[in-house]
């Protein structure tokens, strides 16, 4: 075989490849759960992240608080902190407030997820959710995070 045909071969394989598993990728159920989280932020000295869980139509957002760094060793148990966090979720553009939920948790050393209630809003709405964490003396610097619902 001369080389363009050998290079011939070679495109085509490749082009079978690329189109092949997307061709049998599944179309997502509609009951399928799909998790999504928007970028870190640090409040009150944690690490936190928003994340949204979105399940045909149903939007649930959740607040993750974990430690910002793994302790020194050697040192103490970090002692356990109060904290005060506001989770809110709201259609973008569609002129209602968005849902507010302020909950006070308390933060060992293990990672704590703080849930907000789930939502139904209509197909291709776009919600967004925000995650503030406050504890004395440092205020909220809330993470956010925008899922569109493509059902």
């Amino acid at each position: 075989m001369n080389r363009l045909a050998l290079l011939a071969v070679g495109v085509a394989g490749l082009t079978v490849l690329a189109v092949g598993p997307a061709a049998a990728t599944p179309a997502a159920a509609a009951d399928q759960t799909v998790t999504t989280c928007g970028n870190s932020g640090l409040q009150a000295g944690l690490l936190t992240r928003l994340c949204a869980e979105v399940t045909g139509n149903t939007v649930q957002f959740y607040g993750r608080v974990s430690l910002a760094g793994p302790p020194s060793p050697g040192s103490p148990t970090p002692a356990p902190k109060e904290l005060s966090t506001t989770l809110s979720a709201g259609v973008v553009g569609a002129g209602a407030p968005p849902l507010t939920q302020d909950k006070p948790v308390v933060f060992t050393t293990t990672t704590l997820d703080v849930r907000g209630p789930a939502s139904t809003v209509p197909c291709g709405a776009t919600v967004r959710g925000t995650f503030g964490v406050a504890s004395f003396p440092w205020s909220p610097r809330p993470v956010v995070h925008e899922v569109t619902l493509t059902c």
